[in-house]
């Protein structure tokens, strides 16, 4: 049987890229030995045209001379200012044109790959002698976090120029952005990290995992009756967005996908990925998976269903190419390992950290946060500390009325229900990524014991389901 798939969007490439490195990737590159300012690599085969001229440019500020922040400017970019910007990121994330020609792509296509997230977003950067020297991009948009939909400021496109790092310009533009999410009510910042440290450094935790899993042919679970069938469809079929849209508003952790956000979903993928949907009896979409076939492997890059009909439906799918492949890989971004759900459950499963986040504005956060239960009797008393946005800092007094929460600043204890940590540490406990007891046990938390069991009960246990990118 050979499976046919029709998508232009893309010109034709050597092969699959779902493994690839994202040119556009959010989270920067990784530190430098002195303040934990991105440093990007220096030695490199071939740079484009535009970053050849954008580094002669910089060529005027030797590494070895010692230039003051003040003489750098600190302002937003602007659309005169794409040109610097793409020469940045093409610099600093080695997207050579040899590399581009590889996969296909022009210089044009990859400029205007660009143009749709630089428009969208507020972006910020150093300038020195008038040229661009280090940037951080600030992507609006809204995930869901336990139930409610709040809006979130997307860290991406990090990058300075090797010759300017040990400044602390990073580090500036990382406190300007939060400055810049709290006045847009960006209550939580995400970011998909190259360097766990130095984002932990600036607050950021982690918390979703990626897990990926091999499942060799002989262990396919057995087919099982469903009313429903599985079609495939182009990527661009409603049916696909509505299942999305509808699982989105239910998972905690997940990210709402407008129109910008699923185009970055397709942005990096071979024309060999295909998707297909699953619909129920009455002809409702309950779940979809989108993979692609290559050297006898069914390679899965999402699967989603709303409900155990659909998650068969698409299992019996799967193993219907039994004769056309040898295993199945796949990406699992649930937070729980599958291997329990199948009857051979020797299969290999691997997990890595994926996203990390931090809460920008505790007060409008936790007054936004859907608790477990409310208890008008209760209440809470978090000292958190913040060494990037002050306003965080202090002891936040966290109380429950008429089916609200509430949460007011104040100068001293006065109950005794009382806790300290960090904000990362509040942000993972938040998100359910990490239980209370273990960030206790950990020494993450400092409090009496017998608090911990209120904190359970009160923190819902969901982890969060987060297979974007950006």
């Amino acid at each position: 049987m050979r499976i046919l798939h029709k998508q232009q969007h893309l010109p034709p490439l050597d092969g699959p890229r779902l493994q690839e490195p994202h040119p556009f990737h959010g989270a920067g590159v990784p530190p430098d030995e002195h303040n934990g300012a991105p440093l990007v690599p220096v030695a490199r085969r071939e740079r484009g045209s535009a970053a050849q001229a954008a580094a002669a440019q910089h060529r005027e500020a030797p590494a070895g001379k010692d230039v003051g922040t003040e003489a750098f400017e600190l302002r937003q970019l602007g659309e005169e200012d794409f040109e610097e910007f793409e020469a940045l990121l093409r610099y600093a994330f080695q997207v050579s044109t040899s590399e581009m020609a590889r996969i296909g792509w022009s210089d044009m296509e990859m400029k205007q790959s660009k143009m749709p997230i630089f428009e969208a977003s507020h972006v910020m950067g150093w300038f020195y002698k008038g040229h661009l020297a280090s940037q951080i991009v600030i992507y609006p948009m809204e995930v869901n976090i336990q139930g409610e939909i709040c809006k979130m400021g997307g860290i991406t496109g990090v990058a300075t120029y090797p010759e300017y790092t040990g400044r602390g310009l990073i580090h500036a533009l990382i406190g300007k952005s939060l400055e810049y999410m709290r006045s847009q009510q960006q209550i939580i910042s995400y970011l998909c990290p190259y360097s766990i440290p130095l984002y932990r450094k600036h607050g950021w935790e982690i918390v979703s995992d990626k897990m990926t899993f091999a499942i060799k042919d002989t262990q396919l679970p057995k087919r099982h009756p469903v009313d429903g069938q599985i079609e495939r469809v182009d990527i661009e079929c409603k049916d696909l967005h509505r299942v999305y849209k509808y699982f989105a508003l239910q998972e905690h952790g997940a990210l709402i996908r407008g129109k910008l956000e699923w185009e970055e979903y397709w942005r990096w993928d071979s024309d060999d990925v295909m998707a297909a949907v699953y619909y129920s009896a009455d002809a409702k979409p309950l779940g979809y998976v989108i993979y692609y076939i290559e050297n006898e492997v069914f390679s899965i890059k999402e699967m989603v269903y709303l409900n155990q009909e659909a998650k068969y439906g698409i299992w019996n799918y799967i193993s219907a190419h039994f004769s056309m492949i040898t295993k199945v890989e796949g990406a699992n971004y649930t937070g729980e390992p599958i291997a329990f759900q199948f009857e051979d459950s020797e299969i290999d499963e691997s997990i890595q950290p994926y996203a990390m986040a931090r809460i920008v504005d505790v007060p409008r956060f936790l007054e936004q946060y859907s608790f477990q239960f409310e208890d008008p009797k209760l209440a809470l008393e978090i000292e958190v500390s913040d060494v990037m946005a002050p306003w965080n800092n202090g002891i936040f007094h966290v109380s429950w009325r008429v089916g609200r929460t509430f949460c007011e600043k104040v100068n001293s204890w006065s109950t005794g229900h009382r806790l300290s940590l960090d904000i990362k540490t509040l942000t993972t406990m938040l998100m359910g990524y990490k239980r209370p007891t273990y960030l206790y046990n950990n020494d993450r938390i400092d409090m009496d014991y017998h608090l911990l069991k209120t904190l359970e009960t009160l923190i819902p246990p969901d982890k969060p389901y987060f297979s974007d990118y950006f």
